[in-house]
């Protein structure tokens, strides 16, 4: 189980970006998120006629480490870290280490 998932909160705790909040786009496999609005990057891209994609410099997400954002507590709207708790159902759930309070419904 990911301590960070897709459309999780986040703010970004070190780098260019610090102290901004987005929301999870993409999770990928080594460890990387994309966060909507952050880590910008220009991009530029050639035309491509059969596709029907037009040219130019294009402003798109790149990827930051996971261990780069932190999981963003609603009540204190400050940046949490995650724990894991096994509830007497015998499933497993998020908690924010803080307050123990439960971050998935």
């Amino acid at each position: 189980m990911a301590k960070i998932r897709r459309n999780d909160e986040v703010i970004v705790i070190t780098g260019k970006d610090k102290g901004k909040r987005g929301r999870i786009t993409r999770v990928l496999e080594n460890g990387r998120v994309v966060v909507a609005g952050i880590n910008m990057v220009k991009r530029h891209t050639r035309a491509n006629p059969q596709l029907g994609t037009a040219g130019g410099i294009i402003e798109k997400e790149a990827s930051v480490h996971a261990s780069n954002v932190a999981l963003v507590n609603p009540v204190s709207g400050k940046a949490d870290r995650v724990g894991f708790k096994v509830l007497e159902d015998k499933t497993k759930v998020r908690v924010f280490r803080s307050s123990g309070e439960l971050i998935d419904g």
